[in-house]
């Protein structure tokens, strides 16, 4: 397994943010619709699960294991596969049962060699995702948008949905209530 270096800034406005990451240089790289079917590895275990997801360009299936909620704390491993429901249907009858569907947008940017992505979700604020190649990478960029380390966390996005007061892992189906 690889490890991920990302953290994630909370409740941002996404506008704020853009028009900052293109002013130090950045480059959007594109506009996403994406969705996801999350399943469980071994059940009730919150620590580990699979992601096939579709962004509209690819469509991957990944292992995600949380070991801690640091900026370097999630590992995992990942496939590019061609076909979303194939994928979906295979996991299906190898035993796994999909525990959600989930959708978000995504606005993708470059910035001094680090992905930053402002994602949307429903019924939660927007926020930011830094990903680089190390830890003091992800915190560099932050700094340089005005971020301190105080301010960014490596929580995944229960955890997330969960400082809202929303249990994410009892919503079958996150959609956007509008039509895409």
């Amino acid at each position: 397994m690889t490890i991920e270096y990302e953290a994630k800034v909370l409740d941002i406005n996404p506008n704020i943010i853009s028009q900052k990451i293109m002013g130090l240089g950045g480059k959007q790289i594109g506009q996403f619709f994406m969705r996801r079917y999350v399943y469980d590895v071994v059940p009730g275990d919150k620590s580990k699960w699979i992601r096939l997801r579709d962004t509209g360009q690819e469509v991957t299936l990944t292992v995600k294991e949380i070991v801690h909620d640091g900026i370097d704390g999630t590992q995992e491993v990942e496939i590019v596969v061609d076909d979303f429901e194939v994928t979906h249907q295979l996991l299906e009858k190898l035993g796994f049962t999909a525990k959600s569907y989930q959708e978000n947008r995504r606005t993708s940017f470059l910035l001094d060699g680090a992905r930053l992505e402002i994602d949307q979700w429903p019924m939660i604020q927007p926020y930011l995702e830094i990903e680089a190649d190390s830890r003091e990478q992800v915190v560099e960029v932050a700094a340089r948008l005005g971020f301190g380390e105080v301010q960014l966390t490596g929580e995944n996005t229960i955890k997330i949905y969960a400082r809202a007061g929303i249990d994410l892992n009892s919503i079958k189906e996150l959609r956007f209530s509008e039509s895409v």
